[in-house]
């Protein structure tokens, strides 16, 4: 029988050779996440497959896609993973290098429940680990995350005969085959694609070339794990100054950013201008709204307000929902509730059909672009934003806060605006309207402003993001004058600030 994995081994030592080494910090909200080396290693990852497998079969599967993004050692632990899921019984189709929504599109396309994606996403070299689901388009949230935390942690393992290994080919030419169906560009088009050196650098450029755009440029597209320029995140700063820069040097009319695995979109209009994906979000559903009237659209609550008293959604009957930030449940609740898309402010984008199948995809998320671009053939992306209400957005900003404490934090942080709330009180003289707890504390003021703490499902930190309705001044001020003097030194350093 596999040995119980332990949380106290160190590297370079015999046991650690022998033993599997699983922290629990690594089982997420609604994924897995570790450090390679110093809080899983290989014989771990095998145990996290031969978890996975028993917990599928629990739930009356055993058939499973598996692929890996494009890090040093993400090869080898999706073959750790592949043998624990074979030492389950697991019949194991291995798609080689691939995008998450690849994946997730192998599920729909070799009719397969369960995937596993090896993958840190976003997160920088030297993270590691898994996006799991067994009921396409769905991926695993709280319950299920707890469920495979309790078989692995407790080695509550059931070995099965039978498992078999199958190598699938062409998968991830089948994924560009369809994406590309998603938009029929007929203007004339200049598009940067960057890949910040990353998975997506395999894929983009063809991809959005098939879709019909006249123009594309790739943008640290080779492929080098080592990420020399930045952290493929469209979500950061850095990589989002590098698309404007390059947008302003190639004249180009906009410029698409995609992750690490390609799940999420980043984009950047003509004027260089940086636009958030809530944003975005708003930009395509007023789009939408006239074709696909009473629509519901869900948005996470880290997304701006506007979605709220837009006046083209009202007019067209639409319903909006805020929901808890993550892909897993923006994707849960888009799927239930019948939406046509879920947008979340980290650049997930969730086209349910017609538009896709339901899962995150950052290329289907550009067709969308491409798509609405198509339709406005005498605007730009720029004047569209500027169509929109005004409302000023920061960035997302995460101070460092441990995992094991990061959740008590923001506890105590929505207690204290709920009393503020209940005191009847105020922030920066304007009074609290509401407070919704439905994911950390998002604080409502009287103005249409809001400030928002959260933890961190993913990452050992805590997410704050601020929006004003009265200026660019007002919003730093929220963050300055109130958010961050209120986390004070219960956190630590932030990865940026505005």
């Amino acid at each position: 029988m596999f040995s119980i994995p332990r949380a106290d081994l160190v590297p370079n030592t015999a046991a650690y050779e022998n033993e599997p080494l699983v922290k629990a910090t690594g089982f997420r909200e609604y994924d897995a996440r570790w450090l390679f080396g110093p809080e899983i290693n290989l014989l771990g990852v095998q145990a996290l497959g031969l978890g996975l497998g028993t917990y599928i079969h629990e739930l009356g599967q055993s058939k499973i896609v598996v692929g890996h993004d494009f890090r040093s050692y993400s090869s080898s632990i999706k073959n750790a993973l592949i043998l624990g899921l074979l030492s389950a019984g697991c019949e194991v189709h291995d798609i080689g290098l691939a995008l998450s929504p690849t994946a997730y599109f192998a599920q729909f396309d070799l009719d397969i429940p369960c995937v596993a994606m090896v993958t840190a996403s976003h997160n920088e070299n030297g993270w590691t680990g898994v996006k799991m689901g067994a009921q396409k388009p769905l991926t695993f949230g709280p319950d299920e995350m707890g469920k495979l935390k309790d078989i692995v942690l407790g080695a509550k393992f059931v070995e099965r005969d039978g498992g078999k290994l199958i190598r699938v080919e062409g998968q991830a030419e089948r994924y560009i085959a369809n994406v590309a169906t998603r938009a029929k560009v007929t203007r004339p088009l200049k598009v940067l694609a960057a890949c910040g050196n990353g998975t997506a650098g395999a894929f983009a450029v063809d991809a959005l070339q098939r879709m019909g755009v006249s123009d594309v440029i790739g943008m640290d597209t080779d492929l080098d794990y080592t990420f020399p320029k930045y952290n493929p995140n469209p979500e950061d700063l850095e990589m989002l100054h590098e698309m404007a820069k390059a947008v302003r040097e190639h004249g180009a009319d906009l410029a698409f950013g995609f992750d690490g695995d390609g799940d999420r979109c980043g984009v950047v209009d003509d004027e260089g201008e940086e636009i958030f994906a809530d944003k975005i979000g708003l930009m395509l559903a007023r789009d939408l709204a006239p074709l696909h009237p009473g629509a519901t659209f869900v948005v996470d609550v880290k997304s701006t307000g506007l979605y709220a008293t837009d006046p083209i959604l009202k007019e067209h009957g639409c319903k909006v929902i805020y929901w808890k930030t993550g892909h897993s449940y923006i994707k849960r609740k888009s799927a239930e509730t019948g939406a046509l898309a879920g947008f979340e402010k980290s650049g997930h984008f969730f086209m349910n059909a017609p538009l896709g199948y339901g899962y995150d995809c950052g290329l289907t998320a550009a067709a969308a672009v491409l798509a609405m671009l198509d339709r406005n053939p005498d605007k730009k992306l720029s004047d569209l934003r500027k169509a929109l209400p005004v409302a000023f957005t920061s960035l997302t900003m995460s101070p460092h806060c441990a995992d094991e404490v990061k959740y008590g934090v923001v506890a105590d942080v929505v207690k204290e605006y709920e009393d503020l709330f209940a005191a009847g009180g105020s922030i920066l003289g304007r009074k609290i309207t509401e407070v919704i707890t439905v994911n950390g504390v998002r604080v409502h003021l009287e103005d249409g402003s809001w400030v928002l703490v959260r933890a961190s499902s993913n990452k050992p930190e805590v997410v704050v993001v601020v929006e004003s309705t009265q200026s660019e001044d007002d919003m730093r001020a929220l963050f300055r004058q109130e958010v961050k003097p209120r986390l004070g030194d219960r956190v630590g350093k932030y990865n940026q600030e505005i």
